[in-house]
């Protein structure tokens, strides 16, 4: 004669599920301002200010086609020409000269190698604001105030530090014994840059122009700064045509432009984010 076990039964793991439920609502109060940007940009003109609920009574798509219509008759695809090249641009320049500068911190010496790495470091702790005044100066006698080069001429210059420290993090891991046979084989400095330590450095370049590029398309001030011919526009800057302080304004095209604006942002981000948690990793740089 046998007697059944009854069944063991299990602790519920209130732990997890706590856990799990306080993400999700962290994940919710995350995505609700997108949620919100999504759904007020199919508002009627009346529901956008006057209304607090999440969904619009009636969807109004003309918002989308008065966007696309551009601003001061500049069409939307002028506009986002305009911002990809000032943000292409900015992700050559930072890409090129922050891997030249990082490769000699990183793997080159030189007198005062260590106090000049320490100086660029400390500029990032430097406000952008209190080297704007005097970038505006220079680039005023140079005669180019209202064209792109004040936006994407810096960036080849190795200004931006954190990229530099970012990469020289990166290249410091990388193992000597490689530069040394490429040195035997009769390769010079750049050749040994160019050849070996560049494509090894894939995921911390992917990163930095991953950054550059959403940092860039989402700049206003210093574009507002250096831009004012409406045909030079970029979409940021645009988006301040919907409103009208003495009139009234436009803002279901203005959120409409909003979402189309961010479209390039998360798919490149879509497309490269593989890259990006791989670079940051390896950099020992974390968020």
């Amino acid at each position: 004669m046998t007697t059944a076990t009854p069944a063991v039964r299990k602790a519920v793991p209130w732990r997890r599920v706590a856990l799990h439920v306080g993400c999700l609502a962290a994940l919710l109060v995350m995505l609700y301002p997108l949620a919100w940007l999504l759904a007020t940009s199919l508002k009627p003109a009346d529901e956008v200010i006057a209304s607090l609920r999440l969904l619009p009574s009636r969807l109004e798509w003309s918002n989308y086609s008065t966007a696309l219509d551009g601003v001061n008759d500049v069409s939307v695809g002028r506009l986002l020409t305009n911002s990809l090249l000032i943000a292409g641009g900015a992700v050559i320049g930072n890409v090129l000269s922050c891997s030249l500068a990082a490769y000699a911190f990183a793997r080159l010496r030189f007198r005062f190698r260590g106090p000049l790495f320490a100086f660029m470091i400390a500029t990032i702790m430097l406000p952008h604001h209190a080297v704007l005044i005097p970038q505006y100066i220079i680039f005023n006698q140079l005669g180019m105030v209202n064209t792109y080069w004040p936006l994407i001429l810096p960036k080849f210059l190795a200004t931006e530090a954190f990229f530099v420290f970012l990469i020289v993090q990166f290249m410091r891991g990388l193992p000597r014994e490689l530069e040394e046979a490429a040195r035997i084989d009769g390769c010079g400095p750049f050749r040994s840059f160019f050849l070996v330590i560049l494509p090894l450095t894939r995921p911390a370049l992917i990163t930095t122009a991953i950054f550059t590029f959403i940092w860039t398309w989402n700049d206003f001030f210093t574009q507002l700064i250096y831009l004012f011919s409406p045909e030079k526009f970029t979409l940021t800057l645009a988006l301040r045509a919907f409103v009208d302080a003495s009139s009234q304004s436009s803002f279901g095209p203005m959120f409409a432009m909003s979402v189309i604006a961010l479209l390039p942002i998360v798919l490149f981000f879509l497309a490269f984010q593989r890259f990006l948690v791989e670079g940051m990793a390896s950099s020992g740089v974390k968020g």
